[in-house]
């Protein structure tokens, strides 16, 4: 068995939090809106109808609810879409305007600046997806005290990383995604599946708690099973980007019997799922629910990215913003999740999911967690009814 040390990696990312957003385009976007009347947020056959909705302008013309994107768009189906749907949803239940601004570089001064135009435009409250955004938060809470920011799986640094500061204005939200990764891991294996794969991108924190959380799902479920004979592929690439080697490699796994391969990492998962669109076998996807992404797609380790910025805004306006510290979503808090009204499980049910998901709350799992000290991802996941195989 070969166990990939990540010592060096680790050490530059392990107070860093990465999320799988994807994207391009470098055109200022923008959702508009008159009063009393509305204009298309995104255009798009898939573009939902919670996106396509606007509220209604103020007298004076601002927007005090602001989205700054990244450079993906609104229905990316990832961080930008599972936040601007979290914040439309509460502008629209309490008649709060709002407004979404696409920046035309992804650095941070173009970043910076985007935000400056969003509380120019009258903005109370800016919410920022991703962790690209750890570097222009942390600058813009200085620069704007009085705009409150909701940042999206990361923690405002400098851009050496050598201040981590959040001030009071902030509101960093992280996710248990060992806790996801758990659900989804469960379920594979509850529904039949006894040959799995992990593939992620970068072995960053992030991605290494869905892979540990996906071991010990998928080891829960087999011991109460009675399961003796599970085995799992698992690696990390290296990135985030899809490559020929990636999809390569998931193809062989597929081809020498694995079923299902979560793919954790990006772009990576469309490595996956364009190999098991070939070989005709089964993804899990991370992050947001990917069952529009491919027909292989089976269920999703999410983080309920709406939940979460829905929350935030609620806290803003109730006056109880928890600003100055970090916020973890968990399953105790509907944070983190898998879409079981899209999933495309054989006999795992909604009961069933119920049920884990109730222990999961319940502390009856003590799920391993990575640290500083523990920075080898292979540690600490075999048990003896797993053989797993680490992939160099």
């Amino acid at each position: 068995m070969k166990r990939k040390m990540l010592a060096a990696l680790m050490a530059a990312a392990m107070t860093a939090s990465l999320t799988a957003c994807g994207g391009g385009g470098s055109q200022t976007s923008e959702t508009t809106a008159a009063a009393g009347g509305s204009e298309t947020a995104a255009a798009g056959a898939e573009t939902t109808a919670s996106q396509q909705k606007t509220a209604s302008a103020p007298s004076d013309g601002g927007f005090e609810l602001a989205l700054v994107t990244d450079l993906g768009t609104i229905d990316d189906k990832s961080f930008n879409q599972g936040a601007w749907e979290g914040l439309t949803k509460y502008a629209e239940e309490n008649s709060i305007s709002y407004k979404y601004y696409q920046p035309q570089e992804g650095t941070t001064d173009s970043y910076l600046e985007t935000i400056g135009l969003a509380v120019e435009g009258g903005a109370k409250l800016v919410v920022c997806p991703g962790f690209l955004f750890e570097e222009p938060v942390y600058l813009a809470q200085d620069q704007y005290p009085d705009v409150h920011f909701i940042l999206l799986d990361g923690e405002p640094h400098s851009g050496d990383y050598a201040e981590y500061r959040t001030n009071d204005n902030v509101m960093p939200i992280l996710f248990k995604e060992d806790e996801a990764g758990f659900l989804a891991g469960y379920a594979c294996v509850k529904d039949g599946y006894t040959k799995l794969g992990f593939m992620g991108g970068m072995a960053v924190p992030a991605v290494i708690r869905f892979g540990y959380g996906f071991i010990e799902g998928a080891e829960a479920a087999a011991a109460e099973m009675g399961i003796s004979g599970l085995e799992v592929m698992y690696t990390y690439t290296g990135a985030f980007a899809a490559t020929p080697e990636a999809q390569s490699m998931a193809a062989s796994w597929y081809q020498n019997g694995t079923e299902v391969v979560f793919g954790c990492g990006g772009a990576v998962g469309n490595s996956v799922m364009a190999a098991a669109q070939e070989k005709g076998t089964k993804v899990v996807g991370v992050d947001v629910d990917q069952s529009f992404e491919s027909e292989t797609v089976i269920t999703s380790a999410m983080k309920q990215l709406s939940n979460s910025v829905y929350s935030g805004i609620e806290d803003f306006y109730n006056g109880t913003f928890p600003g100055g510290s970090t916020s973890v979503f968990t399953v105790d808090n509907a944070g983190v999740g898998l879409p079981m009204e899209t999933s495309k499980f054989n006999t795992f049910t909604q009961d069933d999911y119920d049920a884990i998901y109730k222990k999961l709350v319940a502390g009856e799992f003590e799920l391993v967690q990575p640290s500083a000290d523990n920075i080898d991802p292979t540690v600490d996941l075999t048990v003896s009814a797993t053989t797993i195989n680490y992939v160099e």
